[in-house]
């Protein structure tokens, strides 16, 4: 369904690239009609309950609140006080939604949960239920490391997207600079996850 998903989806994009008249307006609309899902995202490793549904009614609530809020609410993406109160009020609607869908559908199997524990080694924070029927699992996931690895995944890709971007645009110096950012975080993630026994995950 996945691959599926994916061929299907080419054709939209070419479709919808089509009529975008700047990268800035297709940004826009990326993070409008993704407003609210980055919090179940996250949390899908901070907390069990969290299933596909949980997710699935995030992506399609802040798809149809965005478009409501422009097409009957009267907003304007393009202005930025318009576009600040349709990110405002899609997370929150996003939110609640997904929330209740979460609490309203049946979590995901003990034998999922397990399996999904044993490979990838959640934050035991929220994951505690779920680690108990795992006891042989060794405990990796803590919240400082998950905010150090998050915080330079962050300067890694962002390194990663500006410096070969000022490249291409003949901003040698600057797009170098940004790729050695992005080198030291992909150096520290590397190195916080050998050091707290990631390596062997999935063997």
């Amino acid at each position: 369904m996945a691959q599926w998903a994916t061929v299907l989806n080419t054709p939209c994009s070419v479709v919808i690239t089509f009529y975008m008249n700047s990268i800035a307006g297709a940004w826009r609309l990326m993070m409008l009609t993704g407003a609210g899902t980055g919090l179940v995202f996250l949390l899908r490793w901070y907390w069990w309950r969290i299933n596909a549904w949980s997710e699935i009614s995030a992506m399609l609530s802040a798809f149809v609140v965005s478009v409501a809020l422009q097409a009957v609410g009267g907003f304007d993406k393009d202005k930025p006080l318009d576009f600040a109160y349709i990110m405002l009020i899609t997370v929150a609607i996003t939110t609640v939604v997904w929330l209740a869908v979460t609490y309203l559908t049946k979590p995901e199997s003990n034998e999922s949960l397990v399996r999904l524990y044993r490979k990838t080694h959640p934050s035991l924070s929220g994951w505690r239920a779920i680690a108990k029927l795992a006891p042989d699992v060794p405990v990796t996931g803590a919240a400082g490391h998950d905010l150090l690895d998050w915080f330079f995944g962050c300067v890694l890709i962002y390194g990663a997207l500006f410096g070969v971007g000022k490249i291409i645009f003949h901003q040698t110096g600057l797009g170098l600079l940004w790729l050695a950012a992005a080198a030291i975080g992909a150096v520290v993630i590397y190195w916080d996850l050998s050091r707290r026994g990631w390596s062997s995950i999935g063997k």
